[in-house]
């Protein structure tokens, strides 16, 4: 049957309009681009971000980039906090920027030991030389000293190069992301490092939390929660479908990466439940709760690194997250549909 004339008229009308624009975000990561952005470079690649209605620019962080400064003063419109206590210190410093997800259950931050050092849990660092980097003072090595009655006299710098760990195999520990430094030690070093993991030791922060300016959240609501969600699925697509396409995106943001240590820490990822664990198994990735925001804020005032009375609740919302969002397109992934 033929159609009416009118409806001929009416869709190519449709068609000729143009697409409505994407709305566009500039999203700012913590560092250099690797397999530890895997699932936000899988979602651009794989035009998910497109499909959102989003047209989102990745900008990559490092050494000299100043990213959470950036973020306050509104040159991102997103981006990423190392761990809690960023997120704590903006409510401290009455800076308005929220942690809206979790992209990393557990943080990736771990300690490397040779296997002849006689080091196989925390309890084993007395003693040792420790090699932490010094914006990592501040955070986790407070919460570690503490914890395993440890000394800043340990603390030698580590300036990201592998030398004097390997130099001594004996009395030197080096501070590592499990993702990364044991690559370089087994290449470099040509042995496999004891690795202390220190979200397993009990050191429960976030890592790689997804932070946004109130002014962004508060103006543009929808498109913050289409961001996530389509983040959510990158990484459910990444983790457990093919990531070549993020892959192929991150080595030529940074020439540095190699198909063979982007292959070694995605599976580092995957083995150590980095995104994929805890709550975010019935929640979803991105997952947060109440209740380890807050006990990570109470052990920091235990440990000296946060004041008491800090309105810790301000640090975070849980509107985007925990509705299982993409928990089917895993399951799909798995079963190789």
């Amino acid at each position: 049957m033929r159609r009416p004339l009118s409806v001929l008229v009416l869709c190519a009308l449709l068609a000729a309009l143009p697409a409505a624009a994407a709305e566009r975000l500039v999203f700012g990561l913590n560092w250099v681009a690797e397999a530890e952005y895997g699932g936000f470079y899988q979602a651009l690649a794989k035009g998910i971000y497109r499909r959102y209605g989003l047209e989102v620019e990745i900008r990559q962080g490092g050494p000299q980039v100043p990213h959470a400064q950036l973020l306050a003063a509104g040159r991102l419109d997103l981006g990423l906090a190392d761990n809690m206590l960023l997120s704590y210190n903006f409510v401290a410093e009455r800076v308005p920027v929220v942690a809206i997800a979790a992209f990393f259950q557990k943080p990736p931050q771990a300690l490397l030991a040779h296997p002849d050092a006689g080091v196989r849990s925390c309890e084993d660092l007395k003693g040792k030389t420790i090699l932490v980097a010094t914006e990592d003072r501040l955070s986790w090595w407070q919460w570690l000293r503490h914890r395993y009655g440890l000394s800043d006299s340990q603390l030698r710098p580590y300036t990201f190069d592998p030398a004097p760990f390997l130099a001594d195999p004996l009395n030197v520990v080096m501070q590592a992301y499990v993702t990364a430094e044991p690559y370089v030690v087994r290449k470099v070093g040509g042995f496999e490092p004891v690795v202390l993991m220190l979200a397993d030791a009990g050191y429960d922060s976030y890592a790689n939390i997804l932070e946004v300016r109130r002014e962004v959240l508060e103006e543009r609501r929808d498109a913050v929660q289409r961001f996530v969600d389509a983040s959510i699925e990158g990484w459910y697509d990444y983790l457990y479908g093919d990531p070549t396409p993020a892959h192929g995106l991150i080595e030529r943001a940074n020439p540095e990466m190699t198909d063979d240590l982007l292959a070694f820490s995605r599976s580092k990822l995957l083995e150590y439940g980095i995104v994929d664990s805890g709550d975010a198994l019935e929640l979803g990735i991105g997952a947060m709760t109440d209740a380890r925001w807050r006990s990570f804020y109470e052990d920091a005032v235990r440990y000296g690194v946060l004041e008491p009375g800090l309105p810790w609740q301000e640090a975070y919302t849980l509107e985007f997250v925990n509705r299982g969002h993409g928990l089917d397109l895993k399951r799909r992934l798995r079963e190789g549909r």
